[in-house]
């Protein structure tokens, strides 16, 4: 049985690292569908998803929860308003990739989870231990530092950023899974973004016919590119617990910002350095005071649980359930932050939703 769980465990890490490693490298794909322009290829992105999701639906046979959904007008109204979040994070992050802001754009995914503190605070009245108000604070000056650095607001990453953030409150909201959420999301999206492909063809403007076959292929490898790191991320999400996943989701990023340094040679002078560093900061505290949180809970519960099977026990709290733990976003606006930000949301539980 151990060996068992020692198996799950490891296939859940290797799925792990597959997910975050695919949306960490995702910046080296977009630019191979130029020269299709960002809308282009968002809408590309949303029509072909779509299909490619719809298909693996069919093949397993889970369409019940679509049945339900469609009686549902006040879920139906937040998918729609996730469909809308959604777009505007995929746009941007293609366009800033494609337009030399990789960089940038992973900082967006740096300060996801301390935006997402902000918006808890601000519209949840949530209250934060004082290691979590100085990563605030920190992250704050952070901005400030990078917005003298590029001479503006770093409004690219914080576009990304909120954009995401928003996107986890609406989802937990929704409480679907990560692919049956994505197949309603860009089932909103399918109609307005055929539309536009069809309007760009006619017009003359439209690539995927005009590029060669391996340029239409690529187009079409979006949906694929879209969702085969959601399916990983769902497989390790119900193997390991989901502090682990929380301290993954920081390859994304990390892979991100290496790729515009290392590979794309995007400029780096030391005013953005200090602004980077004290994003990394900020996310030190925060996942430092995350892990002691998790870690005395879990002593707790162990200190407090009654042997199996004697009168009053209480079902154990699963790993990825435990007040304080670190939550797991997915970056590119891919769906699965639901159980994270349940996790956010409840007023003692540690570090909100990030």
């Amino acid at each position: 049985m151990a060996g068992t769980s020692r198996s799950e465990g490891r296939t859940g890490l290797l799925n792990g690292f597959a997910a975050y490693g695919m949306w960490g490298l995702v910046p080296l794909f977009w630019p191979l569908l130029e020269p299709a322009g960002a809308v282009e290829i968002l809408a590309h992105r949303m029509v072909w998803s779509l299909l490619f999701v719809a298909a693996a639906l069919l093949v397993v046979r889970r369409w019940a929860w679509a049945g339900e959904l469609l009686r549902q007008p006040r879920r139906l109204a937040l998918i729609a308003l996730a469909a809308a979040v959604i777009t505007v994070n995929w746009g941007v992050y293609i366009w800033a990739v494609n337009s030399g802001h990789v960089v940038e754009a992973s900082l967006g995914y740096f300060i996801n989870p301390l935006v997402t503190i902000a918006m808890g605070v601000l519209i949840l009245k949530e209250r934060l231990r004082p290691v979590q108000w100085a990563a605030v604070g920190i992250a704050l000056a952070a901005v400030l530092v990078l917005t003298v650095g590029y001479g503006r607001p770093p409004w690219i990453s914080l576009i990304l950023a909120f954009s995401f953030a928003i996107y986890g409150l609406v989802k937990k909201k929704v409480n679907l899974g990560g692919v049956e959420s994505l197949a309603a999301e860009t089932a909103i999206q399918f109609l307005p973004a055929l539309g536009y492909l069809l309007w760009l063809s006619a017009d003359g403007g439209s690539t995927f016919t005009t590029e060669g076959v391996g340029h239409a292929a690529l187009l079409a490898s979006t949906g694929i590119v879209t969702a085969l790191p959601l399916v990983c991320f769902g497989a390790a999400a119900i193997r390991v617990p989901l502090s682990t996943l929380g301290l993954l989701q920081y390859l994304a990023p990390v892979f991100q910002f290496l790729l515009g340094v290392l590979y794309f040679h995007e400029a780096m002078p030391p005013e953005r350095w200090a602004g980077f560093a004290l994003v990394w900061l900020a996310l030190t505290l925060l996942t430092g005071n995350a892990l002691r949180t998790a870690r005395r809970a879990a002593r707790a519960l162990a200190h407090d649980t009654p042997p199996a099977g004697s009168p009053g026990t209480v079902p154990a709290a699963t790993p990825d359930r435990a007040p304080g733990t670190l939550p797991a976003a997915t970056p590119d606006g891919a769906p699965g932050t639901d159980r994270a930000a349940h996790d956010a949301r409840e007023p003692e539980a540690g570090v909100p939703r990030g």
